[in-house]
């Protein structure tokens, strides 16, 4: 898609004319790495789309888009050390590499980095966005810890679920679209709608990231096969599951998801039971449900079609994904 060639330039370039000179190298250089690795960059997209939608200066977005990619990967970097994860887009995490006072070190840095750099915004707008900011960042680590309890929680209903990925996943895709729509001085209503468009659409991306965890090419995802079932997290695959297995494949998934264990058997055993209650096909459909909500929500900003085509395109895009 040619327009998300352009926005990806922009943010390639604004990346490297920010890359961190800073000293000490040992604190800074990790945050380059996993910065440099790049990824397809879709939030700082995200900020720079809807500035354009709403007829903002790109220019005066270029820093806060940034802001939300180091702060992306500010989280990243910390989740791979809390999910003990070897690779992150195929290359080596940095706590692999650095260990992990160095990982939480450059993680720490990257957020207080993207608070400086929302800093040239006048003074309403800025407000505005790091209110805004603030509490995704808030949201996200009560994701991230609903996520954790998970793990050893017995009873985690579908609604617990959606709670957890939609404030660890999906409203930082919301909010990055929102920021670039104040950032435009859209209206509220429609800043609103385009943070509830985003907001769906990230809650439908993480769902494919659970089943490309299981059911993807792991040479194209870029993560390790199945992370989710050794870390006994309890995905909408495992949820799915559980609620259409037999008595028999409910003991042994109880059975599988009390251990921890990097056992082939575990993964053999509890794949077995996902194809069985064929949760790839039930999550492909929700997956799509929820990209037709966050579509309602673009046809409600007042704005042509033409202009909004792209914001339809890039939803149809993620959600086809192989990586």
């Amino acid at each position: 898609m040619e327009f998300l060639d352009k926005y990806q330039q922009i943010v390639a370039d604004a990346i490297a004319k920010y890359t961190f000179k800073d000293k000490p190298t040992e604190l800074y250089e990790p945050m380059n790495y996993i910065i440099s690795h790049g990824g397809k960059r879709l939030r700082p997209i995200m900020v720079l789309m809807a500035c354009d939608l709403f007829g903002g200066n790109l220019t005066e977005a270029i820093k806060p888009a940034l802001a939300i990619e180091f702060f992306h990967n500010f989280t990243l970097i910390h989740d791979d050390i809390m999910d003990e994860a070897p690779l992150r887009r195929n290359k080596p995490t940095i706590h692999t590499l650095h260990g992990i006072n160095v990982g939480i070190l450059s993680g720490d840095g990257l957020m207080l980095k993207a608070y400086k750099f929302f800093e040239d915004l006048e003074p309403e707008t800025f407000k505005a966005c790091i209110r805004i900011f603030t509490h995704t960042g808030l949201l996200l680590c009560e994701g991230q810890q609903y996520d954790i309890n998970f793990e050893t929680q017995e009873n985690v209903t579908f609604d617990d679920y959606i709670r957890m990925i939609t404030y660890k996943t999906g409203v930082l895709s919301a909010s990055s679209f929102e920021i670039g729509a104040l950032i435009a001085k859209a209206n509220f209503k429609d800043a609103k709608a385009i943070f509830n468009f985003g907001k769906h659409i990230g809650i439908a991306f993480q769902i494919m990231d659970d089943y490309l965890d299981v059911f993807g090419d792991q040479a194209q995802f870029g993560k390790k096969h199945a992370g989710d079932i050794y870390e006994n997290k309890k995905t909408v695959l495992y949820l799915m599951a559980r609620e259409h297995a037999t008595e028999e494949e409910r003991k042994e998934l109880d059975y599988w998801y009390s251990k921890k264990t990097d056992n082939i058997d575990k993964v053999y055993g509890v794949e077995k039971i996902f194809r069985r209650t064929k949760v790839d096909e039930k999550a492909l459909r929700l997956i799509e449900k929820h990209n037709e909500i966050g579509q309602s929500y673009l046809q409600k900003i007042d704005i042509p079609d033409e202009k909004k085509k792209p914001f339809a395109e890039l939803a149809n895009y993620l959600l086809r994904r192989e990586s």
